[in-house]
């Protein structure tokens, strides 16, 4: 099915971190603690996904050549660019185990030998309407590149790799058979009413505006009398629409 509703051009996300196995909020654009926000990240490198394994070998037999494929294990890993240079953020970089020096405070040792971050991952992108988020109850979190200051207009970046792991939840006696989950973008609903306001609103919650006047046609408007003055609706397109109390019309009432 065709569902032009359901494409993703991310217009803002966020990126967060909490203990190991902890479970996503209920409110995905407002997550609380212990949910707690890794910082600004690049707005050119967003997110880069790559894995390892998943190679396909045939296996047969005499009577059936390619009877059928076996896959091997496959492992993820999930890029992201930090642009912050505070104590946390170098410790998700260089290691868990940076800490101040005895010699002077001011100044963290980078470890030789550095241990990653484990904690619980989520990443939640904006679209509009349209919430798409990724989640992984446990994940591994280092340096996965160099960083290069180049020159004096760039902000530089730290460049982490985060890697989903098995997760067993506690009281389970085995672990998932995913590392990480998404959540697909389910297209949103036609709105069936318009409720007025400076702006107003869609009924039910969470549907798509009208994307002109044509398909507001077939929109209840709440009250059904005309619209005072000022209120209007917003459209899809970006235009406003207010009812008459007998039609709907282009602009604010």
């Amino acid at each position: 099915m065709l569902a032009g509703n359901a494409t993703l051009v991310v217009n803002h996300g966020n990126y967060f971190l909490a203990p190991v196995g902890t479970k996503p909020p209920t409110d995905l654009l407002n997550p609380t603690g212990p949910w707690e926000n890794m910082g600004h990240t690049s707005l050119e490198d967003i997110l880069a996904l790559s894995s390892e394994g998943g190679e396909a070998t045939t296996l047969g037999t005499l009577q059936a050549p390619q009877l059928r494929m076996a896959y091997s294990n496959r492992s993820e890993t999930m890029r992201v660019v930090l642009q912050q240079f505070d104590a946390p953020s170098l410790r998700l970089f260089f290691g868990s185990n940076m800490a101040a020096t005895t010699d002077d405070a001011r100044f963290h040792g980078v470890p030789s030998t550095p241990s990653a971050t484990k904690a619980a991952f989520m990443a939640i992108y904006v679209d509009g309407a349209n919430v798409f988020a990724l989640w992984a109850p446990s994940v591994e979190v280092l340096r996965g590149d160099d960083f290069e200051i180049s020159d004096t207009e760039s902000l530089v970046g730290l460049p982490l790799d985060i890697k989903p792991m098995f997760y067993t939840p506690s009281g389970s006696q085995s672990a998932n058979a995913w590392t990480w989950a998404l959540t697909p973008i389910e297209p949103a609903p036609d709105a069936t009413g318009a409720t007025a306001g400076n702006p107003g609103s869609f009924t039910p919650n969470g549907s798509a505006a009208p994307n002109n006047l044509t398909v507001l046609d077939g929109v209840t408007a709440s009250p059904t009398t005309a619209w005072t003055t000022g209120q209007h609706v917003v459209l899809g397109n970006g235009t406003f629409a207010h009812w008459t109390g007998t039609a709907w019309a282009a602009g604010k009432a």
